[in-house]
Parts: structure tokens; C-alpha cells; sequence
């Protein structure tokens, strides 16, 4: 089977272009949300996902009548249509997908801060700012410790590593030294 991110990103985008239409990104990511939530349960999968005997479009019935008034019509026509294909178990990664075209389109990017010592608001702030002019986005933080990097920072911000650790510097100059 095609790995299920391939599999998400023509529902990804369809699903990003009309809520994009309709002025309702917000709205369409919740409701995305909330039906990832009903796939990804467990006994949601094994019962219905999975129940040999249920067609798609039994299992697509089921899954809107469990989310019942957190999604509208169209999110419910839109997970009928997934489920079509047969394609349901890949929600999570549509919904994935689906956020980082909205990030894209609200010039919004999550950057994850990985420091040896807990980061001051202060320091987050300047951080967040000088990434904000840097990237052009608006920056959301969020930060972990990690006591083994000995000090500097880590940034994660999409597919962008900035490895500004201890630890980077270290490996690095050992590469170049045994080069």
C-alpha cells in the first residue's frame, strides 16, 4: 500500500482549497481535527476501520454519526468521499497535511526550541522575534530541555534544522578534524 502521507495529500489539498473558498480554514481544521481524534481511537479502528463486513460507506456513516454535531455537511460528504476510497485510516496524516497548508497560507510556523537550560521569556522572545523577521511568519515557540547538549540551542522550525548546540559544534570540529 502507498505510504499514507502520498495518500493524504490529494484530500490534503482539496480539502485546504475549499475551506479556502469558503473563508473557513478555521472551522475545517477543527472538524478535521475532531474526526482524526474518532479514526485514531483505538476501539474505533479495530471496530470499525478494520470490521471486514462494514462497506466504506457503512464505515464513512458510522464515523460522521460518532462525531456527530462537531462536523457540518460538507466535512461529512468530504469523509465520504475518503472513505470511497477506502481511505479513512489515512484522516491523521490529512489533517496533517492539512495544517501546514494552513500555516502556509496564514504565514504561521511552529518552531520547537531545544536548549540545555530552561530558555527565559526574555530569551524566547528574542528568539521568536529574530525568527519572525528572519522567516517572515508569525512564530509560535515551543521549547524543551535537554540536559546532554551541555548549552546552546536546537531549532526545529518545519523541515529547517539550526543546530546552534554544544554538542553540533563538537561533532562538527570532530568531522573536520578527521577529515
Amino acid at each position: 500500500m502507498a505510504e499514507l502521507s502520498t495518500v493524504a495529500r490529494p484530500y490534503a489539498k482539496a480539502a485546504f482549497e475549499f475551506a479556502l473558498e469558503q473563508d473557513a480554514l478555521a472551522d475545517w481544521s477543527s472538524m478535521l481535527t475532531q474526526a482524526s481524534q474518532v479514526v485514531s481511537n483505538d476501539d474505533v479502528r479495530a471496530k470499525v476501520l478494520k470490521h471486514p463486513r462494514l462497506s466504506n460507506a457503512d464505515k464513512a456513516e458510522m464515523l460522521i454519526d460518532l462525531c456527530g454535531d462537531s462536523i457540518n455537511e460538507q466535512v461529512g460528504n468530504f469523509l465520504r468521499q475518503v472513505s470511497r476510497q477506502g481511505r479513512l485510516a489515512a484522516l491523521p496524516d490529512i489533517l496533517e497535511q492539512f495544517e501546514t497548508l494552513r500555516a502556509e497560507q496564514e504565514k504561521r510556523m511552529d518552531v520547537t526550541i531545544v536548549s540545555a537550560y530552561p530558555l527565559k521569556d526574555a530569551q524566547q522572545k528574542k528568539l521568536a522575534s529574530a525568527l519572525a523577521k528572519r522567516l517572515n511568519r508569525e512564530i509560535s515557540i515551543t521549547t524543551q530541555v535537554d540536559s546532554d547538549l551541555l548549552g546552546g540551542v536546537i531549532l526545529r522550525a518545519g523541515d529547517t534544522v539550526i543546530d546552534g548546540s554544544v554538542r553540533g559544534r563538537l561533532n562538527r570540529l570532530q568531522e573536520a578534524l578527521s577529515a
